[in-house]
């Protein structure tokens, strides 16, 4: 079983794995959601970071060990620790995202105020009313209303160009730093494709495509990329520790010329 997806410790199991998994316990699991903005998905209490969760991701809780919980992501199944503090249990109805690269939280409708929060695209939020210009959240905090949204997007391209200049980051899953995978999952999650956390993960759930199209991913060993056209692509790099676009075909030779290739070709999202 990958790790990174099997919803167990060494010590308890989701309940669904008694068959398949022996561990001393197993659980139905918690259900409860991340209120931090962002927090890291670790491979143990106080270990290295896998990916991020933001903000409104649901999750199950499996373990709590240290003041650190076990979950499982609802987006994607994947599976770590995170800062049991970061979680809550009121769950509202989610109804909106944000759909900005990023936005804040007040505490009243009124930008002059100090920000609550700081939120990135994707973050979940359980909207209320909308007036004033201020999207009003259930926990009483205020977004502004042009920065959320209650639709799909409907090009994952168009979605990860919003994140050009975002800083890498490995594992990151945000504004503050993203990297490949994180990009690629926040442009088809947003608009609506299931799309897994890692780019392995992610290679191998779509069809290979001959021929590329704006919207496909572009896979190399460990990295992926998204087309902007069939010559154009855009992707978080480690080279510029940027999000950035650049040619298909001189990041094909730059990449293979630094010993990271071959290009693994294409696969199309649903």
């Amino acid at each position: 079983m990958d790790r990174r997806l099997t919803p167990a410790t060494d010590r308890v199991a989701l309940d669904t794995l008694r068959d398949r998994l022996d561990r001393p316990a197993y659980t139905a699991g918690r259900p409860a959601r991340l209120a931090a903005p962002l927090t890291d998905l670790l491979t143990a209490p106080d270990g290295r970071r896998d990916r991020q969760v933001v903000f409104g991701t649901d999750l199950t809780v499996i373990d709590i060990r240290d003041g650190f919980a076990f979950v499982q992501s609802g987006l994607d199944g994947y599976c770590g620790w995170l800062r049991a503090d970061a979680l809550t249990d009121d769950l509202p109805a989610i109804t909106h995202r944000v759909t900005a690269p990023a936005t804040h939280v007040y505490p009243a409708a009124d930008m002059k105020r100090p920000e609550r929060l700081s939120l990135t695209r994707g973050s979940r939020l359980s909207v209320t009313a909308i007036a004033g210009g201020f999207a009003e959240l259930a926990d009483g905090g205020f977004v502004p209303a042009q920065h959320v949204g209650d639709q799909l997007a409907d090009d994952p391209a168009q979605v990860a160009e919003t994140m050009l200049g975002t800083p890498y980051l490995w594992g990151g899953n945000s504004r503050s730093g993203i990297d490949c995978s994180g990009l690629a999952q926040l442009a088809l999650t947003e608009c609506g494709i299931a799309c897994p956390g890692d780019s392995d993960l992610q290679r191998d759930a779509f069809p290979v495509t001959d021929d590329i199209r704006r919207g496909d991913l572009l896979f190399w060993p460990g990295h992926v990329a998204i087309a902007l056209s069939p010559d154009m692509m855009i992707h978080a790099t480690a080279w510029q520790m940027a999000v950035i676009r650049e040619s298909i075909p001189d990041a094909i030779t730059r990449i293979d010329a630094a010993g990271d290739g071959p290009f693994q070709g294409a696969r199309r999202p649903g």
